[in-house]
């Protein structure tokens, strides 16, 4: 953490000279973001979570306000002397805090790349496809789900899980035309009856 009387260069054009630091600027440390010290829950394995390792991922970094870190909006040239330095500490730990959510498969990958904008990237680049073979897995879900012994807000939970995870891989359109509007009524709909057909008899 830097004291309040540093003050801050420019980021993505706005002037923040007159800026300190504090616990809304990027560059802003709290004596708990050590290295290690963030754990998403999801270990990055490959394209078969990727999907969503990085949603978690990006989530949590919102959480700690570092996120420009990862898209590139927050970057080293925008800073000199002792916020450069800051940097470099900040872009440390986020490493930091990948390396420990990726498995050890995945480790060379992270530590010989010491840009988080390159990391974010290169991560990026290997295992966003869009897998054929887990679309078809989670669609089998979605339709064969059923509730079984699971209680109805446990079983509404998996499916919309699985409904989610399905959006995030398969996104449906999301503009504002009259043609968008219907086709997610429509998707809406289809969901309400998978969820129907899926309940036990006893709420027929």
């Amino acid at each position: 953490m830097v004291s309040t009387g540093d003050s801050a260069g420019e980021i993505t054009g706005t002037s923040m000279a007159s800026t300190t630091i504090d616990h809304l600027h990027p560059l802003y440390l709290h004596p708990s973001d050590s290295p290690g010290s963030l754990n998403i829950g999801i270990m990055l394995t490959g394209t078969d979570n990727y999907t969503l390792w990085s949603k978690a991922m990006q989530l949590a970094l919102l959480g700690k306000n570092k996120v420009g870190f990862i898209d590139g909006t927050v970057k080293r040239d925008q800073f000199s002397g002792s916020l450069a330095q800051l940097w470099d500490r900040c872009n440390a730990i986020i490493v930091s805090w990948i390396l420990c959510n990726v498995s050890k498969d995945l480790h060379s990958g992270v530590l010989f790349c010491s840009d988080t904008h390159l990391i974010w990237g290169d991560l990026r680049e290997r295992f966003n496809k869009i897998n054929s073979s887990r679309v078809f897995q989670l669609h089998k879900e979605i339709f064969t789900l059923v509730q079984g012994v699971s209680s109805i807000s446990v079983y509404y939970s998996r499916l919309k899980d699985l409904w989610d995870e399905y959006d995030s891989i398969m996104p449906p359109p999301a503009c504002n035309c009259p043609k968008s509007k219907e086709f997610f009524e429509h998707l809406q709909y289809q969901r309400m009856l998978q969820f129907l057909m899926g309940l036990n008899d006893g709420y027929a």
